[in-house]
């Protein structure tokens, strides 16, 4: 099966009608090239293309706000190559559709002037709000503006909408974070080792305009692409050159976010600078009621951005906010389930952000009002369900680990212990929901994930009686004991078909000197255990004392079939993305299972 829309009643109108429907009118207009000045001097280079180029009509704008380079100059001769690498797609769904799209360098990118100084800057949030006052002058535009993209582009939405710009009618933050720190760098409270060095690569690339290491990565590889396209009026392109100098004073991601071990540590010159500066739940007040708010991740969406995707309509109050969440990873690539078919067609993810901006800023009759707010896909069912509310189900299922590895239904009477010492050497694979993140090619998820999940101690329930279907995030409370201060505690789901065969399902890491619950904050709401993460709530472990860790794993819709069996496997590393904790001191780690202190897996289920 495919993620296709048109089976099941999820939709009165499914995303991929409504843009077959929606058919072209206009043809895209050559871009045009401007400097727009920041009220500290500061020029951004900007992108204005319009439906037939023509500007003495008004329309309604798309804006996408970019790090990753606006548009490529060509070289010579280089007919049919892509010179927007990053934003085509946006072009080509909106503008022959009726918007104007402008797309914008951010600060210290591209040909934009200006140096970074922080990942999603707060310099650039400000920065948003002059482009939309901008764009509003302009003879073209209708004076509502939408905004969308992927990733950091998404997180760009978070905060234009911020700037409170009475223009911003909607946005649709895709495959972006809500918490910079714990959704993307340190998921558990532990740092993905290879990000922060990838990242910094991609970014030396674009920002440098260094050839030799865009190579590396699929999107930008192409030898056709030159340097940063310089606005019109810079005929030389020697403002351009001149902008690419300045980006040689960026920040370095991995000396930027090792600043941050612990969610509110602040920058030691700038007390009142944390993680939540780059943030965009920390901006969640200023952003207006009347916006509306379409957010979508996939279920195997790198380290948490499905977490941000239901943080972010949990906590917004906004009426109008809206949520689908996918069998893919991050930006939609790729289709992970495995059971996903490559000859069907594919889930239009832009058609219906398409649906969302007609409805809010062209007052198109849609039909978007008559749809369910929440979409999701449930893996292995291979059906999209519709619901109201999250999470969608109003119950759990329990198993409680017990001797010998099973996975038990009821709670064991005597406590026992399983000792495991942690290998340093285990990891995840390099074909996991980490490499997308980090601009690495990902295409078959976890197809090795039978031999590595074979090496782990693991817990397993007897095969099911019926088929159990899971929708939200499995909690698991492992009573865990270390033979050391500190400890990364690595839980696995796997389903393990009648065959034999064991698919991945999800997972969740917890660094345990963080595991000290606490009460989300009005402005980061969840409906799984949340912590601070914070440095007065750093707990060491006591040596060989069980202690509660309580922690979701990654959010899942997931039908486990008749006959298979679940498993839960645990380990205390990820070598191929994590730290070591603690370094070169691989813990004993004793789960407890039975008795007082029971360590038990949750499933969100109807099924009680």
């Amino acid at each position: 099966m495919a993620d296709r829309d048109d089976f099941g009643r999820a939709w009165h109108i499914p995303p991929s009608r409504y843009l077959a429907e929606r058919t072209p009118e206009f043809s895209i207009g050559a871009p045009q090239s401007v400097y727009v000045t920041m009220p500290d001097g500061c020029r951004l280079a900007v992108d204005v293309l319009l439906p037939n180029g023509d500007r003495t009509r008004r329309w309604p704008t798309v804006l996408i706000l970019t790090p990753y380079v606006r548009r490529f100059e060509l070289a010579r001769g280089a007919n049919g190559v892509e010179p927007s690498p990053n934003t085509y797609r946006y072009r080509d769904m909106f503008v022959p559709r009726g918007y104007a799209l402008v797309v914008v360098d951010a600060r210290g990118t591209g040909a934009s002037f200006g140096t970074r100084d922080s990942f999603r800057s707060p310099r650039e949030r400000e920065d948003y709000r002059v482009i939309a006052d901008w764009i509003v002058a302009q003879p073209w535009s209708d004076g509502a503006i939408g905004a969308t993209g992927i990733s950091y582009l998404g997180a760009a939405c978070d905060f234009l909408a911020s700037t409170g710009h009475k223009a911003v009618k909607a946005i649709a933050p895709l495959f972006a974070v809500w918490d910079t720190w714990a959704d993307n760098y340190y998921p558990g409270g532990m740092l993905i080792k290879r990000l922060a060095q990838v990242y910094d690569e991609l970014m030396l690339a674009l920002d440098h305009d260094r050839r030799d290491l865009r190579a590396q990565f699929a999107y930008f590889a192409n030898p056709a692409l030159l340097g940063p396209m310089p606005v019109d009026d810079d005929r030389d392109g020697s403002l351009a050159r001149d902008a690419v100098k300045g980006h040689l004073s960026n920040f370095r991601m991995p000396d930027f976010i090792t600043e941050f071990k612990c969610r509110d540590d602040a920058l030691p010159y700038d007390p009142d600078f944390t993680s939540a500066s780059f943030s965009p739940y920390h901006y969640l007040d200023q952003i207006p009621r009347d916006v509306a708010v379409y957010a979508i991740s996939g279920w195997m969406d790198g380290a948490g951005y499905a977490n941000g995707v239901l943080s972010r309509f949990l906590s917004l109050p906004n009426p109008e906010r809206r949520v689908l969440l996918g069998p893919w990873d991050h930006g939609a690539r790729v289709n992970a389930s495995p059971w996903r078919s490559k000859q069907e067609p594919e889930f239009p993810v832009l058609g219906e952000v398409l649906r969302f901006f007609d409805h809010h800023l062209m007052r198109r009759a849609t039909g978007l009002d008559r749809e369910d707010p929440i979409h999701y896909f449930a893996v292995h069912a291979e059906e999209w369900r519709g619901t109201k509310s999250w999470p969608p189900v109003t119950g759990s299922k329990r198993f409680f680990t017990a001797h010998a590895g099973r996975l038990l239904s009821t709670r064991p009477a005597d406590a026992v212990w399983d000792s495991h010492e942690s290998d340093f050497t285990a990891g995840s694979g390099s074909q996991t929901r980490y490499e997308r993140i980090a601009g690495i090619d990902a295409t078959n998820y976890y197809e090795d994930w039978p031999e590595r999940e074979a090496k782990l101690p693991s817990f397993t329930t007897e095969p099911l009686d019926e088929a159990l279907e899971i929708a939200g995030h499995p909690v698991v409370s492992l009573w865990l004991a270390s033979s050391e201060p500190d400890a990364s505690v690595f839980v696995y789901l796997s389903e393990v078909e009648s065959d034999g065969r064991v698919r991945y399902v999800t997972e969740g890491v917890l660094r345990a000197i963080h595991r000290a619950e606490a009460s989300c904050p009005p402005n980061y709401r969840t409906t799984w255990p949340w912590r601070t993460f914070a440095r007065a709530d750093v707990r060491p472990m006591p040596i060989a004392e069980p202690q509660l860790l309580k922690f979701a794993l990654l959010p899942v819709a997931w039908r486990f079939a008749k006959g298979s069996r679940i498993r839960l496997s645990i380990a205390g590393a990820d070598a191929d993305h994590f730290v070591q904790t603690p370094h070169g001191r691989p813990p004993v780690l004793s789960i407890v299972s039975g008795g007082d202190q029971a360590s038990l897996l949750e499933l969100p289920t109807d099924d009680s």
